[in-house]
């Protein structure tokens, strides 16, 4: 097993991981309607072109466009009204070409073009002459106002990779070419186990010396945020015989194990050990440049990933994000992988750091009152640091993102725009 605490870089030490990770993907079919979130098994195609049929895209006069050239409201062009278009159904009349004054017809938004018309006439550019006759104000080209058919997408083009995780955009998507069912990647069974002696679960009354178990149930909401199934496994005990049937148990059963506290270099601390003993390779990356969360545990067994995250509430959650999140991705064969929601803001105070070391930082957003005019379009929030121990639950829980010290700074000065990483 590597020395305890030779400290690797977050993403030196997430490479690690992710190199030795050969994933296998399983599929299975649910409805398109319940798939938000999920990651596509396999890529989509369009079984049909989108729009199916050519359709406005405002209320108006349906039209040759070549009827219309050279209308102005100086010297308006006049057509003849033959009908209205049905909402729903295919209009049972066409725009004749004809000789002297030319045809329209009224039509809605989203209703079908009758044969023969290749543009449309916003209604605000129009007036009504009689029953029977439309005054025209302004010329339109061909297409204008028109949705052609496959505009959206063609017969058979691929719409969604493998690989992509479905967002309500992607859900909408397939309902609109009918398909109400997709294969998508299984949800990762993650294992979460909790340890201590001194840890209980939250519905007992606390005796001296006891915390209620927070992480197994931060950690359940961040696995099914990212995709993944939570497994509970309950609260371990410090002694090496219940740490390991409880990790080899975990293991059988899930895809990713996550044990909580017993990551630090103390002899109670049995996580790593058990790891290691697990199968081969064993523990990868024991301790990681970052605060908090250095004595971070990555390793990988017949397989399949574990990783030991620090018992302090903060830090788990954190290291979690940098972790786990990535790990549950791998395992449903993420390909297209969207950038963190982030936003930028003005520090509000001095932020020190130590170089060499990478340090994510609490903060809340406030409106940014003294934003420049040049600056307005990009600054909008001030991000005030919250300070607390990481096993202070509540300074996260207050909190609206995270800042990022890089590891080749000293600190942050006050004033200056950072990222927020949004929680």
């Amino acid at each position: 097993m590597p020395e305890f605490l030779t400290l690797l870089p977050p993403q030196e030490a997430l490479q690690a991981l992710l190199q030795r990770l050969e994933p296998s993907v399983t599929c299975e079919e649910i409805e398109s309607a319940a798939a938000l979130g999920r990651v596509t098994g396999e890529a989509v195609s369009a079984p049909l072109p989108l729009p199916s049929f050519p359709r406005s895209t405002v209320d108006g006069y349906a039209v040759r466009a070549a009827n219309t050239y050279g209308a102005s409201e100086s010297l308006p062009g006049y057509l003849r009204l033959i009908g209205e278009v049905p909402m729903g159904a295919a209009p049972g009349f066409s725009i004749e070409p004809g000789r002297g004054i030319g045809s329209c017809a009224l039509i809605h938004t989203g209703g079908m073009l009758p044969e023969g018309a290749d543009a449309v006439v916003m209604v605000e550019h129009t007036q009504s002459v009689g029953s029977d006759e439309v005054e025209i104000l302004r010329a339109v080209a061909v297409g204008e106002n028109v949705l052609k058919v496959g505009e959206d997408v063609a017969q058979g083009e691929q719409i969604i990779p493998a690989g992509v995780r479905l967002r309500p955009a992607e859900i909408g998507g397939l309902m609109a070419l009918g398909i109400t069912r997709v294969r998508v990647a299984r949800r990762p069974r993650v294992g979460i186990l909790s340890s201590g002696d001194e840890v209980v679960p939250p519905e007992s009354d606390l005796q001296p010396g006891q915390v209620r178990d927070v992480n197994a149930f931060t950690l359940s909401a961040l696995v099914e945020s990212a995709g993944g199934e939570p497994v509970r496994y309950g609260i371990i005990p410090d002694r090496v015989e219940a740490m390991q049937a409880a990790i080899r148990r975990a293991h059988a059963e899930c895809d990713l194990v996550v044990v909580t506290a017993g990551s630090s270099a103390s002899t109670r601390d049995l996580t790593a050990q058990v790891m290691d003993e697990l199968g081969e390779p064993g523990v990868l990356v024991h301790g990681v440049n970052v605060r908090p969360g250095k004595p971070t545990i990555l390793a990988i067994a017949g397989g399949k990933p574990l990783i030991g995250l620090p018992g302090n509430p903060v830090s788990a959650l954190v290291i979690a994000g940098l972790f786990v999140t990535p790990v549950i991705a791998a395992l449903q064969g993420v390909v297209r992988k969207r950038p963190p929601a982030t936003v930028t803001a003005r520090l509000t105070l001095n932020l020190s750091s130590q170089a060499g070391r990478e340090d994510w930082v609490t903060v809340r957003l406030l409106p940014d009152a003294g934003a420049s005019s040049s600056e307005a379009h990009q600054v909008r929030y001030q991000a005030e640091p919250i300070f607390g121990k990481s096993n202070l639950i509540f300074t996260l829980a207050a909190a609206d993102g995270l800042v990022r010290i890089p590891p080749d700074a000293n600190g942050l000065a006050a004033g200056s725009l950072v990222e927020v990483h949004l929680l």
